[in-house]
C-alpha cells in the first residue's frame, strides 16, 4: 500500500473515531422515550399549581412569550453573538406547540437538551442548568404547560450564522461542554441549603448570566459565580462570590428582601435583574427565597480580579463631572453622594459604583434604570435616560466624578467605554 493511501485510510479513521466519539457523549445520559402519552391520566390540581410554580422559578415566561404575545407561545428574539435563537411555543397546541409531547420527550428536552424529532437544543435555552431538575419537577412543569390556552403560532426559525447553525457543529459543542447531570445533595449541608443550590444551580439557572462564557458561549459551570459581561445585552451580572455583589456579610432578611422585591438597604436588582425579579423570583415562596439567601450566603469568597491600576481623571474632567452632577444629579443623589433612603441610593460606598467593570454604570445614565415594579415594592424610584442629553464625553466625566468622590477611589472612565456602550446597545 502506498504511503499516501495509509496517510489517507489513518486521517479517515481517526474522523470516524472522532465522530463517534462525538454521537457518544450525545447520547450519555439519555433514558428510553416511549412513543405516544405516557399516562392518560389527568395530572391533580396540586401537580398542576406546582407546575406554575416551578415554570415561575424557572422564568420561563420570559424568554417564551413575545412582547404583546400570548403566553408561552413563543416567538421572543434572543440576541446571541452566534445569531438570533428564538423562544419556542409551550403552548399545548398539536401542530406548533408542545400539544403531541409526551412527559418523556418533555423531560428529554429538559434534561438532554433534544427535541421531540431528536434535535439538538441550542444551550440559549438554559438545559446545562436545567439538567440538574427532578424527573417530577419536570413531569410537574409539562403538567402545567398542558393547562395553558393553546395558540397556534407557528416557531420563528431561528437566525444563527454558519456553521453555528449546523446540528453537527452543535454536537461537538455540546460533546465539549455539556454533560447531563441531576442534582446531588450534600450530605453535609441541612436541607435548606440544598434546596436553594437546587433552585440557584438548577431552576434559577443564575450562572447562566453570573458566569464569564469564552469565544464559544460555554461557561464554567453551575456552581461558578464569579460574574461576567451579558453578551448582547452588554450588563455585567457581578460575582456572588467577591465583594462585587457577594452577600456573604448580609442578613438573610436583605438577601430574601431583594430577591422579594427588588429592591434591599443595600443593593437594588436593575438591568436584566430587573426582570428576573419580576417575573421570577417575586412569586417564590419564603421558604424557598430563605433557602436560597442560606445558599447565596454560604458562598466561598474568591479574590477579586486584577484588572490593573485605576485611570486617573484628570482635573478638567473632574470639573467638567462635578457641574454636571450638580446640574443632573444631586437634587435626587444628594450633594456628597448620601441619597434619599428607600428612594435613591447613595452613592458614596456603593459597591456597584466602584466596580471596576463600568458597564452597568454607563447603561444606567444612558438607557436609564428602574427597580422591577413588585407586591413589595409597587412604585419604584428609577433613574431617568440621559442619552439625548449627555454627550459621550459628559457621560464619563460624572461617571469619573462619582467614582472618585465622597470617599470612592475607582478610577476614571473614558470616553471610549462610553461610546461603546451607545453604539453597541439598543437604547
Amino acid at each position: 500500500m502506498k504511503r499516501p493511501l495509509i496517510w489517507l485510510v489513518l486521517v479517515a479513521a481517526i474522523a470516524l473515531a472522532l465522530a463517534a466519539l462525538v454521537v457518544a457523549l450525545n447520547l450519555r445520559g439519555e433514558d428510553k422515550v416511549h412513543a405516544g402519552f405516557s399516562s392518560t391520566a389527568a395530572p391533580s390540581a396540586d401537580t398542576v399549581a406546582r407546575g406554575a410554580y416551578l415554570v415561575r422559578a424557572g422564568n420561563c415566561f420570559s424568554c417564551h412569550t413575545q412582547r404583546g404575545g400570548a403566553p408561552f407561545a413563543g416567538g421572543r428574539a434572543i440576541e446571541t453573538p452566534f445569531g438570533t435563537v428564538y423562544g419556542s411555543n409551550l403552548t399545548p397546541d398539536k401542530a406548533t406547540g408542545i400539544g403531541e409531547w409526551n412527559t418523556d420527550e418533555f423531560w428529554r428536552a429538559l434534561h438532554n437538551g433534544r427535541a421531540r424529532d431528536g434535535r439538538l437544543l441550542y444551550p440559549a435555552f438554559p438545559y446545562p442548568n436545567y439538567t440538574l431538575l427532578t424527573r417530577a419537577d419536570a413531569d410537574a412543569i409539562y403538567a402545567y404547560l398542558r393547562t395553558v390556552p393553546a395558540v397556534a403560532q407557528p416557531n420563528t426559525p431561528h437566525g444563527l450564522r454558519w456553521p453555528y447553525s449546523t446540528q453537527a457543529a452543535l454536537a461537538v459543542w455540546r460533546a465539549m461542554y455539556f454533560k447531563p447531570e441531576t442534582y446531588e445533595p450534600e450530605r453535609a449541608q441541612p436541607p435548606e441549603w440544598n434546596r436553594g443550590a437546587y433552585l440557584v444551580q438548577g431552576l434559577g439557572h443564575c450562572s447562566a448570566c453570573h458566569t464569564a462564557r469564552n469565544v464559544l458561549g460555554a461557561n464554567t459551570g453551575m456552581t461558578d459565580l464569579s460574574g461576567g459581561l451579558i453578551p448582547m445585552l452588554n450588563w455585567y451580572a457581578p460575582a456572588l462570590t467577591s465583594h462585587e455583589s457577594g452577600v456573604a456579610d448580609w442578613d438573610l432578611a436583605e438577601i430574601q428582601k431583594l430577591l422579594k422585591t427588588g429592591v434591599a438597604p443595600r443593593g437594588s436588582a436593575l438591568g436584566p435583574m430587573s426582570e428576573v425579579v419580576l417575573e421570577s423570583t417575586q412569586h417564590l415562596s419564603d421558604a424557598d427565597l430563605h433557602a436560597m439567601a442560606v445558599y447565596l450566603k454560604s458562598l466561598p469568597a474568591a479574590p477579586p480580579a486584577n484588572r490593573g491600576e485605576p485611570v486617573p481623571v484628570t482635573s478638567e474632567m473632574a470639573d467638567r463631572g462635578a457641574k454636571i452632577y450638580q446640574k443632573h444629579c444631586a437634587q435626587c443623589h444628594g450633594d456628597k453622594g448620601e441619597g434619599v433612603a428607600g428612594a435613591y441610593p447613595a452613592l458614596a460606598g456603593n459597591r456597584a459604583i466602584n466596580l471596576p467593570v463600568t458597564a452597568n454604570l454607563v447603561q444606567i445614565v444612558l438607557g436609564g434604570a428602574f427597580p422591577p415594579a413588585t407586591a413589595g415594592n409597587p412604585r419604584p424610584f428609577g433613574m431617568p435616560p440621559f442619552a439625548t442629553v449627555l454627550s459621550d464625553q459628559d457621560v464619563a466625566a460624572v461617571l469619573s466624578h462619582i467614582r472618585n468622590s465622597w470617599g470612592n477611589q475607582s478610577g476614571a472612565v473614558s470616553q471610549l467605554e462610553v461610546n461603546q456602550q451607545r453604539t453597541s446597545t439598543r437604547l
